[in-house]
């Protein structure tokens, strides 16, 4: 029984994340690092939207992550098994593997827990999320510039057909979106929302997907790469990015697909714009700029399930708005 400093976050029987019990903490922690493993303290990170993470103390010189994943009846089609797409992804990511945790033991057998979960070292530095507002929003631009030379470090690596990384992979690029695209429609339905919407989406696309085509050669995307998953050195001068972590949305494809490019786009004229000194420049192209809004159509689509999760009626309601508007131009 773990009996001391166990700090679980409260959460409803409904909610979306459902913490771990004690027990299964110290069941985790010695099926991966002993049976004579003692779980000193465990206290759950709130700043995960999907996994559960822990930073558990085992006796050793610094705490470990553990990261858990959400049973796998509470997945979706779209973007399933995301833990495992990062285990598949880690061998492509050595361009930038001093800035990521180390894997020390991993467990997809569902044999201790019913539930995907690994462990992982304990990253150097703090949260951007919390530490880059302790700067002056004049030095931002240093974060920015240092997360565009990250993204692009990531999308010079190929691989070798399009689509998550784990797989399936497809040889067209508009398989691989317009696969995704049928999947998401599929979890909204299944969630109780409208997915009519993401139908016409498809049917545009689908009209159009010649331009997606024009894309030919797969690079690796980080999906998920921004302020809320990056650590920033203790006590520098300026903001610097030093640690990397959540790479579960891997996929292969347009890199100006990927979710780092879509964010510095939001707001031009801001500190993000110097994202670009450190990436370069996108595709200026029309057709560029067509497939463009089907990336936007992307995001915006697989955010409607985050905000149904976790109460956001609000953001759906918006989100669903942009999507028409967007569908709107792709048709145009």
């Amino acid at each position: 029984m773990l009996r001391v400093d166990y700090r679980p976050i409260e959460r409803n029987t409904g909610d979306f994340q459902q913490s771990m019990s004690a027990n299964d903490i110290l069941a985790v922690s010695r099926a991966a690092f002993g049976a004579d493993t003692e779980v000193r303290s465990a206290v759950e990170l709130g700043n995960s939207y999907y996994n559960n993470t822990y930073r558990v103390d085992i006796g050793q010189d610094r705490p470990v992550i553990l990261r858990v994943a959400p049973e796998p009846s509470r997945q979706a089609r779209a973007d399933p098994e995301l833990m495992r797409n990062e285990y598949a992804s880690v061998p492509f990511l050595t361009p930038v593997s001093s800035l990521l945790p180390r894997t020390l033991a991993v467990d997809f057998t569902h044999q201790v827990i019913g539930r995907d979960y690994l462990f992982q070292t304990l990253l150097d530095g703090a949260p951007a999320v919390s530490a880059l507002g302790s700067y002056p929003l004049s030095s931002h631009t240093a974060f920015y510039s240092d997360l565009g030379g990250i993204t692009r470090t990531i999308h010079r690596v190929r691989g070798p057909g399009f689509g998550r990384v784990a797989g399936p992979t497809y040889e067209r690029w508009s398989d691989a979106l317009l696969s995704w695209f049928d999947l998401a429609a599929a979890d909204l339905s299944h969630n109780g929302l409208e997915a009519g919407d993401i139908g016409r989406l498809i049917e545009v696309v689908d009209r159009n997907r010649a331009l997606l085509d024009e894309v030919t050669e797969p690079r690796l995307l980080h999906g998920d790469l921004w302020v809320g998953n990056t650590m920033l050195a203790m006590d520098a001068p300026k903001p610097t990015v030093t640690g990397v972590y959540d790479c579960d949305r891997t996929w292969w494809g347009d890199p100006e697909a990927d979710w780092p490019i879509y964010l510095a786009l939001r707001k031009p004229g801001s500190e993000r714009d110097a994202f670009w000194e450190g990436y370069g420049q996108v595709g200026q192209t029309e057709q560029a700029r067509w497939r463009a809004l089907v990336y936007e159509a992307k995001h915006a689509t697989a955010l409607l399930l985050e905000y149904k999760r976790f109460g956001l009626h609000e953001e759906l309601g918006k989100t669903y708005a942009e999507i028409r508007g967007l569908i709107t131009r792709l048709a145009a």
